[in-house]
């Protein structure tokens, strides 16, 4: 007789104390569910898309990865489409309500209106001058990473007459005028 057997005989036994209580069977755990199609594809680029495309060749995977191929391409291209500026932009006084203060008011395709265009205007000191050497190269490294931000820069006292070289690098920020 095996104790360790599953029969209503030993169930009646184990009931009476009579043999020791059944150990418990843990449960095996199920394998991790694998991931879909479209989650494998999200955080692929167009070309690891059409390395994927080469590879498989059934009909309803191959229309699939085709179909979210062209969404993405449709997202990127809107994306783009938004990039307006990315470049340090040097001014004038003329220039500087046209550039700044009216172009912050103009809403960046969308987003909520009334919110505007981020524009950074970089008034800096003439000639050699270290601080504002320096700002004026971040800036001009930002301004490619931030394309929906314009970037102007400016003398200082051709911007704002009699303005302190003390004061110089400043950074004015303008959203919405």
């Amino acid at each position: 007789m095996d104790p360790n057997e599953d029969t209503e005989f030993n169930d009646a036994l184990r009931k009476h104390g009579i043999l020791p209580p059944k150990k418990e069977r843990t449960p095996t755990p199920s394998p991790p569910q694998s991931p879909t199609l479209a989650a494998k594809l999200e955080d692929k680029t167009t070309d690891e898309i059409d390395e994927l495309l080469q590879e498989d060749n059934d009909s309803d995977t191959e229309r699939m990865m085709l179909a979210y191929r062209e969404k993405r391409l449709k997202e990127m291209k809107a994306e783009q489409s938004l990039h307006r500026f990315g470049d340090l932009v040097p001014i004038s006084r003329d220039e500087y309500t046209r550039e700044v203060a009216e172009a912050s008011k103009v809403d960046e395709p969308g987003k909520l209106p009334g919110t505007g265009t981020g524009v950074v205007c970089f008034l800096y000191k003439e000639g050699i001058h270290p601080p504002s050497v320096r700002l004026r190269d971040q800036l001009r490294a930002l301004a490619p990473r931030y394309p929906r931000t314009k970037f102007t820069a400016i003398v200082g006292d051709k911007c704002i007459p009699n303005y302190p070289d003390a004061m110089l690098p400043t950074l004015i920020l303008y959203r919405g005028g």
